[in-house]
């Protein structure tokens, strides 16, 4: 009842009280795909229970109070010292805690620990994505501190020990430990040569002292960050902890917090460095190569990031749809709608199914499925981070005018979901980054055609994407303007790929006509209505 004036009536129910994880078909699919049968029943246990968790009412209200007391910098105590602390509000830890504890950060040493964190990661998302940033700081740094065994010795245990420890103290008196990374500088963006910070040696071996800023610092309460410095032999990866071995704090001046568009529950802050104490990383001079592997893992988490957003998104319309009634029966039963729907659904399982496609090949490890993921990851970056914006903006329509306001949780998801395309090097970086592994390395094109080519004969509009995408890169002429459109077409074909192996006949039918067939417009919702729609939606609907 709403007082004496009218009866509540024809209002969705919340989506709450239901397992993220066993609901969406197209993650449970991947799991089964891509885990081994001895590991299934455990990494199955795990991820429905951390489903349940993530779609319980209490988690969501604990990401809308995150977001609604967002992350404040306190420089200086009553006494006037500086203590340069970010103050987040009781139900950030809290959320922290519970993904650390999920193996958010753990991948690394666990039975499929790829594909299992992937779909952790992409379930996770749909809680808040604010606190992603710190745990996929932490999981990436690992494959970078293991070029220095020293230092993997000593951080490692505590990286992945899936135990969360908010105190600041020396990290051999922590039992777990956060990661976080600063490269970029005002001048430079992601053009990080242009670094000028600098990083004079010290007399012991391997320690330096730091002098410059970074523009852009991931979660500046972490326990230690890898940096970017220019020492004497060039631009250098160095290790600068939070708190010293003595218990000191470390000169780590931060300077202010972004005011940002989205992910408003987790800090980004601008932090400078003054005699700042620093470990080397890997080689002087070889800061990129050694950093390279972290920014890797961290542009496959931007995919994941995407892909659960997108998820979410979907859930939310296709459940308000099938609620809501309109002009004599239900929203998901009007062809329109249902078309709206079907295209948004399937955009959703492609993402999801290239994204743990690549954690797959990640925890296989080998020579061909590493030169895979050379093309395929900044494809992947490139493509699906782009398509979640769109995506979650038409799904909000769904919803009307609910899905404009606060309540609704479409907001948060609008404003969070163009972070990932700008996160790890923006479009124009990722596109790049592909152009020069197809011209220098021949092994990743190879894998990659070899990836797509188990799918040849499966779908003849597939076959003729193939087709042309190898005529278009046979034409170097002006190559490099085309990046953007090789990219998406190189992510588009090898989403077919997966789809028409592995999905469900009418998923792969409407995405091959539409993404690759060209039957569709410039918006969601123009799918050919020859297509089986309905059961589209039936398979993206998150609760019966």
């Amino acid at each position: 009842m709403a007082g004496s004036t009218h009866t509540v009536t024809n209002q969705p129910p919340p989506l709450t009280g239901y397992d993220v994880f066993t609901a969406d078909k197209a993650l449970t699919a991947a799991v089964e795909r891509h885990v081994e049968p001895g590991a299934l029943d455990d990494v199955r246990g795990e991820l429905e229970a951390l489903g349940r968790a993530s779609g319980s009412a209490q988690l969501q209200e604990w990401a809308v109070q995150a977001n609604d007391n967002p992350p404040r910098l306190r420089t200086h105590d009553r006494y006037g010292h500086r203590v340069d602390e970010v103050e987040f509000h009781p139900a950030w830890h809290r959320l922290l805690g519970k993904g650390v504890a999920a193996g958010l950060t753990a991948a690394w040493n666990r039975p499929a620990g790829h594909v299992r964190r992937a779909a952790a990661f992409l379930v996770w998302t749909q809680v808040d994505a604010g606190n992603l940033c710190p745990l996929s700081m932490t999981h990436a740094a690992v494959p970078a501190l293991r070029q220095e065994p020293v230092l993997a010795a000593e951080w490692e245990p505590r990286l992945t020990s899936m135990i969360y420890d908010r105190e600041a103290r020396p990290a051999h008196r922590k039992a777990g430990a956060l990661f976080g990374m600063a490269m970029t500088e005002k001048q430079g963006g992601s053009d990080v040569r242009a670094n000028t910070t600098t990083a004079t040696p010290l007399a012991e071996e391997g320690r330096y002292e730091l002098t410059g800023h970074k523009w852009f610092c991931s979660a500046p309460m972490s326990d230690g960050f890898l940096v970017l410095a220019q020492a004497p032999e060039g631009l250098t990866c160095l290790l600068l902890p939070r708190v010293l071995e003595d218990g000191t704090r470390n000169t780590f001046r931060i300077q202010r917090l972004k005011d940002k568009l989205g992910n408003r529950s987790n800090a980004s802050a601008e932090v400078e460095f003054d005699g700042t104490w620093a470990r080397r990383v890997g080689e002087e001079g070889r800061g990129v190569r050694t950093i390279i592997e972290m920014v890797a893992a961290t542009r496959l988490d931007c995919v994941l990031g995407s892909a659960g957003l997108m998820r979410q998104a979907v859930a939310q319309a296709v459940h308000h749809c099938t609620h809501r009634a309109a002009f004599g029966g239900k929203l998901v039963d009007k062809p329109l709608m249902r078309n709206v729907l079907a295209d948004l659904a399937v955009e959703s399982e492609a993402a999801t199914t290239l994204a743990l496609r690549l954690a797959a090949a990640y925890d296989d490890g080998g020579e061909q499925e590493r030169a895979f993921l050379r093309i395929a990851v900044p494809a992947a970056k490139y493509w699906v981070t782009k398509r979640c914006a769109p995506l979650v903006v038409e799904a909000a329509e769904c919803l009307g005018g609910n899905g404009y306001v606060e309540d609704s949780g479409l907001p948060r998801l609008v404003r969070e979901s163009p972070l990932n395309s700008v996160w790890e090097g923006a479009g124009n970086v990722q596109a790049l980054d592909v152009l020069r592994a197809l011209q220098r390395e021949p092994a990743a094109f190879n894998a990659y055609l070899q990836e797509i080519g188990t799918s040849r004969g499966a779908d003849h509009r597939l076959d003729a994407a193939i087709k042309d995408l190898l005529t278009d890169l046979a034409d170097l002429d002006g190559i490099e303007s085309r990046a953007r459109r090789l990219t998406e077409r190189l992510a588009l074909v090898l989403q077919g790929s997966l789809l028409v192996r592995f999905a469900p006949s009418e998923v792969a039918d409407a995405f091959c006509a539409s993404r690759l067939g060209g039957d569709a417009g410039a918006t969601f919702g123009t799918l050919p209505s020859t297509l089986d729609l309905a059961s589209v939606v039936d398979r993206a609907r998150p609760v019966n």
